[in-house]
C-alpha cells in the first residue's frame, strides 16, 4: 500500500477566508458565530450562525459562472484554489488521468432551492432559470472542481449528513493508498444558512439561540455554520520526488454504521469507528495525543462521544486532549469534518491544540480533557478526526506528523 500525504489545504469559513486566517483564529480561540444576515431572518427563532461574512462572490466569479455556482460551489472553488496552489501540482497528461475529486456535502445547493421556491410559490412565477438543476445538484461542486483543474480520474460526491466530508476524504485516501490515483482533491462544502435551511433545522429542536458550548454542562444545542475545506491528498513518493511541502500524513480511517436510530447516536458505533481507525493506521491507543471531536454541543452527542472515546482508549482516555472547534466556526454539517481536519493538521504539524471555547461548567459525563477555552502547546504525533452523523453513519480519520 502507498503512503498518503497532504500537500495542499484550503478553506473559507466563519473564522477566515483562507487557512492562515482560520488557524490564527483557532489558536486565539476566537468565535466566528454571529448574528445571521439574510432575507427573512426575523421570521426565524434561531438568529445566530457561523456565517461567512465579507465574501463577495462577484469579485471572484464572472456573470456566467454565477448562474452556475450555488454558494456551496463558490466556497468549494475558493478553497480548492488555495489547496491546489499550495500543492504546486499541475494536472496534465498521465497525472490528470489518475487524479480526481471526492467531496462531501449534505445539502448541496440549498440556497438555490430556497431562492427558486420563493420564485414559484411566493412570487407566483411559472418559470425558473434553465440552470437551476445543475446549480443545485449535490455533485455540482465536484464537477466544477474537476473541470477547473482538469481532473479526469474518479470524481464524485458523498452525502452522509454530518460525516459527508470525512467519508469523502476516506474514499480519496483509499484511492491514493491503493494506487488507483496519484493525487485526489477532497474535502467538503456546505451552505445551509438561508431562511429555508435554518427553518428546517429549527424543527429538530437541537439548535442553540445564544452559543455553542460543547462538553459544558450548561450547553443547550448546536449552532450551524457554513463554508468549505479542501485538501490535496497525494502519493508520498510522488510528492517527495517533486520536493513538495508535506503538511501531514493520512495513515488510517474507519467507517461504521450504528444500524440503530435515525437521529440518536450510538456509543458502540462511534467506538467501533475510533478503534477501527487505530487498527487501520496500525497504531496503539497510547500513541494518539489529540482528537478533534464531533462535539456538537448537544447533550446526546457530547455524552455519547465521550463514552465512546473512553471505551476505545481505556486508561489512555484520561491522557488524551480532545477539543471541539464547532464552538468557533459552527457545525458545517457536510463540510464540518473538512474544516476540522485543519485543527488536526495544526496539532501534528505546529504542536498547537485548538481549544473548546464556551466551556463554562464541568459535566461528569464528559470528564475528559477537552482543552477548555485556551489553546495549548503539545507535541502530538498522531491525531484523530471524528465525525458522527444522523443516520448512524460514522467516519474517523487518523493523521500523523511528518
Amino acid at each position: 500500500m502507498n503512503r498518503v500525504v497532504i500537500t495542499g489545504a484550503g478553506t473559507i469559513n466563519a473564522l477566515g477566508h483562507n487557512v492562515p486566517e482560520t488557524l490564527a483564529a483557532m489558536r486565539e480561540g476566537r468565535c466566528g458565530i454571529s448574528d445571521l444576515e439574510f432575507r427573512d431572518v426575523e421570521r426565524l427563532a434561531i438568529k445566530i450562525g457561523g456565517q461567512v461574512k465579507g465574501f463577495e462572490a462577484e469579485g471572484h466569479f464572472n456573470r456566467q459562472q454565477m448562474t452556475l455556482y450555488d454558494r456551496f460551489t463558490q466556497f468549494t472553488l475558493m478553497a480548492a484554489k488555495e489547496a491546489v496552489a499550495q500543492s504546486g501540482l499541475e494536472f496534465s497528461g498521465e497525472l490528470a488521468n489518475r487524479a480526481g475529486v471526492v467531496l462531501g456535502t449534505a445539502g448541496g445547493g440549498v440556497s438555490t432551492w430556497d431562492d427558486n421556491y420563493r420564485t414559484v410559490y411566493e412570487e407566483g412565477k411559472n418559470r425558473v432559470h434553465p440552470f437551476v438543476v445543475p446549480k443545485l445538484m449535490n455533485n455540482a461542486a465536484a464537477s466544477h472542481v474537476s473541470m477547473e483543474y482538469n481532473l479526469k480520474g474518479p470524481s464524485f460526491t458523498v452525502s452522509t449528513a454530518c460525516a459527508s466530508s470525512n467519508h469523502a476524504m476516506a474514499q480519496a485516501f483509499q484511492m491514493v493508498r491503493s494506487g488507483m490515483s496519484k493525487a485526489m482533491v477532497t474535502g467538503g462544502s456546505e451552505s445551509m444558512l438561508c431562511f429555508g435551511g435554518v427553518k428546517a433545522w429549527e424543527g429538530l429542536r437541537v439548535m442553540s439561540k445564544d452559543a455553542c458550548r460543547p462538553f459544558s454542562a450548561n450547553r443547550n444545542g448546536m449552532v450551524q455554520g457554513e463554508g468549505a475545506g479542501v485538501f490535496v491528498f497525494e502519493d508520498y513518493d510522488h510528492a517527495r520526488a517533486r520536493g513538495a511541502e508535506i503538511l501531514a500524513e493520512v495513515v488510517g480511517y474507519a467507517l461504521t454504521s450504528d444500524a440503530a436510530d435515525i437521529v440518536m447516536p450510538s456509543k458502540q458505533g462511534a467506538a467501533r469507528a475510533i478503534s477501527g481507525a487505530l487498527t487501520d493506521a496500525r497504531i496503539n491507543p497510547d500513541q494518539v495525543g489529540y482528537i478533534n471531536a464531533h462535539g456538537t454541543g448537544t447533550a446526546a452527542n457530547d455524552k455519547t462521544e465521550c463514552a465512546a472515546v473512553a471505551d476505545a482508549f481505556g486508561r489512555h482516555a484520561d491522557k488524551l486532549m480532545m477539543s471541539s472547534t464547532k464552538a468557533m466556526h459552527g457545525h458545517l454539517i457536510g463540510a464540518t469534518g473538512a474544516v476540522e481536519l485543519l485543527a488536526c493538521i495544526m496539532a501534528v504539524r505546529d504542536g498547537v491544540i485548538a481549544p473548546t471555547i464556551g466551556y463554562e461548567e464541568f459535566d461528569p459525563e464528559c470528564a475528559l480533557d477537552v482543552v477548555p477555552n485556551e489553546a495549548r502547546q503539545a507535541n502530538v504525533e498522531y491525531a484523530l478526526s471524528n465525525a458522527f452523523a444522523f443516520g448512524g453513519l460514522n467516519a474517523v480519520l487518523a493523521l500523523r506528523k511528518v
